[in-house]
Formats: C-alpha cells, sequence, structure tokens
C-alpha cells in the first residue's frame, strides 16, 4: 500500500509529516507528485544506514530502467532521470573515487582559506547595494553563492542569471513538469559543453572547469560526459544548497529573537550556530534517489531488489532518538554529527565552502544590520515546492536606517 506523503500538508510543515512517518512508518513506500514509486526512509540511524549499504547504489548510468520501472500508472518518470546525469553524485565505486578524486583539490580546507577574502569581499559588496527593505533570499542569499560558485568553475558573469534559473527548475523536478525539468537539464548540459569547449581554446584560464578540461585531454582519466555532468553537479550543488543554508538560518534567528540576541552578544558562536541551522532546518529535504541492487532490510523493513530508495535528511535531524529537544533552535548546542550534508562516500564535497560562505553571511549580516526584522508575519513565509530543496521562496525583511 501506498502512503500518501509530498501532499500540501507536507508543504506546509514537512516537519510534522515527518515526526508522523518517524513514530509511525519511518520506512515507508510513496510515490514523488510525478507518480514514481519510492521507499522514504527517515529515522537517523536508519538513513545513515542506507548511505553506506554497498547493496544500495546511486548508479543510474549503468541502470538506466530502475526509474522507469517504478513508474506507477499514469506517472511520468522523464524528469526524474533527466537528472541523473554521468558524474561522481550517481556513481559507485570504483567510478566514484576516481571522479571524486580529479576535483577534490578544489575543496581542501587550505584552498577554501585562500578562498574567504574573495568571499568577504563579494558580500561586502552585495550588503552595499541594499534597500531599507529587501528580499534576504533573492537580493542576497541567492547572489552570493551563485557568484562563488560562478568564479570558482570560471562561469562568464553575464551568464550567472540563466545558470540560477536553469538550475532551480532543475532541482524542483518534483514540483515541476516532467518537460520543463528535461528542457532545463538539456539546456544546462549543452550550455556546460559549449563553455568546455571555450576553455579549451584558453588553456591559460585558472578556473575549476579549465583544470577538468585539461585533465580530460591529457589524461583521459574523464570522459566527455563525465567533464560536462561533473561541472553540471558542481554549479547546481555548489549554489542551490548554500542559499537555503542562508535563507532558512535567517528565518530561524528571525523567529527566535533570544536565539538572535545571543549570536548579537557572542560572534564567536557563529560557527556552530550554523551547523545547528544545518541540523534545525537544512536545505536539502531529501537525498538524491538510490536503487536496491539486491534485498535489502532497513528499520525492519524488508525492500526487494529494483526499488528506488530516497532518504530525508531534514527527518534525521529532527529525530529525537539522536537529539535532545530535536525541534528546538539551539545555537549552543554541543556539536552533533547531523546530515545536512550527507554521510557515506557520497559526502557533500562542498560542505567547507558551504560553511565558509555560511560564517561569512551570518557574520556580515549582524554585523551590518544591528536592527533587523522580517518584513511579513512569518506564517506569511512560503515554502518551494517539491522533494529535494527545503528553502523558502523569499524572504522580505526590514532593517532601520540606522542599522545601515
Amino acid at each position: 500500500m501506498i502512503n500518501t506523503v509530498f501532499d500540501q500538508d507536507y508543504l506546509r510543515d514537512p516537519h510534522a509529516a515527518y515526526a508522523r512517518l518517524r513514530r509511525e512508518a519511518p520506512v515507508t513506500l510513496t510515490a514523488t507528485p510525478q507518480g514514481v514509486k519510492v521507499w522514504l526512509v527517515t529515522r537517523y540511524e536508519d538513513v545513515k544506514a542506507a548511505m553506506t549499504d554497498p547493496r544500495i547504489s546511486k548508479d543510474f548510468t549503468a541502470n538506466p530502467e530502475v526509474i522507469k520501472a517504478n513508474e506507477l500508472a499514469g506517472g511520468d518518470s522523464s524528469g526524474a532521470a533527466a537528472v541523473t546525469p554521468d558524474n561522481m553524485l550517481f556513481s559507485d565505486p570504483p567510478d566514484h573515487e576516481r571522479l571524486r578524486r580529479i576535483v577534490v583539490k578544489a575543496f581542501t580546507a587550505g584552498r577554501i582559506r585562500a578562498l574567504r577574502p574573495r568571499i568577504e569581499e563579494i558580500s561586502s559588496g552585495l550588503l552595499d547595494l541594499l534597500e531599507p527593505e529587501f528580499d534576504l533570499l533573492k537580493d542576497y542569499a541567492v547572489a552570493l553563492p551563485a557568484m562563488v560558485v560562478g568564479e570558482l568553475l570560471g562561469v562568464p558573469e553575464a551568464d550567472w542569471p540563466k545558470m540560477i534559473r536553469l538550475s532551480s527548475t532543475t532541482i524542483e523536478g518534483s514540483a515541476r513538469d516532467p518537460r520543463e525539468v528535461v528542457a532545463a537539464a538539456e539546456e544546462t548540459l549543452a550550455y556546460l559543453g559549449d563553455l568546455c569547449a571555450a576553455k579549451r581554446a584558453d588553456p591559460a584560464a585558472d578556473d575549476l572547469i579549465s583544470a577538468m578540461v585539461r585533465v580530460h585531454d591529457e589524461g583521459g582519466r574523464m570522459s566527455q560526459a563525465e567533464l560536462v555532468d561533473t561541472a553540471w553537479l558542481l554549479l547546481v550543488a555548489g549554489h542551490e544548497t548554500t542559499v537555503h543554508l542562508i535563507g532558512n538560518g535567517m528565518r530561524a534567528l528571525l523567529t527566535h529573537p533570544d536565539q538572535l540576541a545571543l549570536l548579537r552578544a557572542d560572534p564567536t558562536l557563529i560557527p556552530g550556530a550554523v551547523e545547528e541551522f544545518l541540523r534545525y532546518d537544512g536545505p536539502l529535504s531529501t537525498s538524491t534517489l538510490r536503487f536496491t541492487t539486491g534485498p535489502v532490510t532497513i528499520g525492519g523493513t524488508d525492500i526487494p531488489a529494483g526499488e528506488l530508495i530516497l532518504v530525508s535528511l531534514l527527518s534525521a535531524n529532527r529525530d529525537s532518538a539522536q537529539y535532545e529537544q530535536p525541534d528546538r533552535l539551539d545555537i549552543g548546542r554541543a556539536p552533533s554529527p547531523h546530515l545536512a550534508f550527507g554521510h557515506g562516500i557520497h559526502y557533500c564535497l562542498g560542505a567547507p565552502l558551504a560553511r565558509v560562505e555560511g560564517e561569512v553571511a551570518f557574520s556580515h549580516l549582524l554585523r551590518r544590520f544591528p536592527a533587523i526584522e522580517l518584513a511579513v508575519p512569518a506564517d506569511r513565509l512560503e515554502w518551494r515546492p517539491g522533494m529535494l530543496m527545503h528553502g523558502l521562496t523569499s524572504l522580505p525583511v526590514r532593517v532601520t536606517a540606522d542599522s545601515r
């Protein structure tokens, strides 16, 4: 029996929906809004287990039929299939290690430390442009990571708005017409293919896509499809998650004045606060799809081979079996191993960069604006549709004149 999860009640309050599932059906058979059958895993320990079980795969390139095979009558799996390209996110060992090694040097601790002054500069420039009332999401949280990842990858500044639009459409796949998702994915991959060709014609460029082009051309360790699809992954993942880390974190602070006052009084708490924002209202509701290559038992539930698996990171991070008072925002909470960046071999490669961007963003916003508040009632804020991303559609705020 298929349990309805991703409905209007879920969109209004996913935390309540996940709390019910953790109590009543922690591993449940449900369907995406487009009619694709999936098993949803919601408890912390079960989520960790599913993300490390070798019988649960992400290699859809080698198994392209598995998504279509789980399409219900009247369903349309084309949108889901369009966003599973040939990159390290959708690969298993040994291909996963090979592809990850090619890009990991761009995200070392030393490289991220070296990027911090530029991130600070971009943040300050964006804040200089803001009016006393502005949309913190659109005018700041979207722009900051777009500019950072655009420079890191080598995407021309004139193309950033288009890339933001296309990545948003692709990421919101479960809430959109599959034809829109397919068209956006195809346009993105075509653009990145052309960009890789342009980088090949300018071998002196010092950016991540240029470096990957050289790996492809000189060593043969990366196919053309892997080159383009890895650029797609870094572009989308490097932008969307950081946007909603900042947006969700500021919403949490603005609706918890005691925590906002505590953070203003002691800015050294900001790194820990970023971790709490990731746990409390992280940017990802679920992971991307996985599938079983053989029979698997998760949380006492038997799942046959060839079934699709979704793990809920948002739910795992509110599991009372793992956290004391999980629904309470506590920026002084003792360090906890949250799952906002995943777990296992697919742990987010860009997590160090997202953390630094978050630290810079919250530090700058609180220092620049000693008085900042929501410009609309909190219950009027709307969450984005879809299963993957957990983020707001907008975050209108107001600052007093003397706080600028």
